[in-house]
């Protein structure tokens, strides 16, 4: 089941064993898996997805980089 949330802050994910990529601020749709979270979002006509482990997602919310929609 998919949730919205807000980047506000310094969120980053990383494709493999590359380089951490930022997240741009603005609103993401949160789907949440057993081991992880997938974030997407658009941006114009570019639309973005990011898988990150469950720890990482759930330390951002506690940091408040990323808020939850109620």
């Amino acid at each position: 089941m998919a949730q919205t949330a807000r980047i506000v802050g310094k969120v980053e994910y990383r494709e493999g064993d590359g380089p951490n990529i930022a997240i741009r601020p603005g609103p993401v749709e949160v789907t949440q898996g057993l081991n992880d979270v997938t974030l997407s979002w658009v941006d114009e006509e570019t639309h973005g997805v990011a898988a990150m482990p469950l720890a990482d997602f759930k330390r951002y919310v506690a940091e408040g980089q990323i808020r939850l929609d109620a």
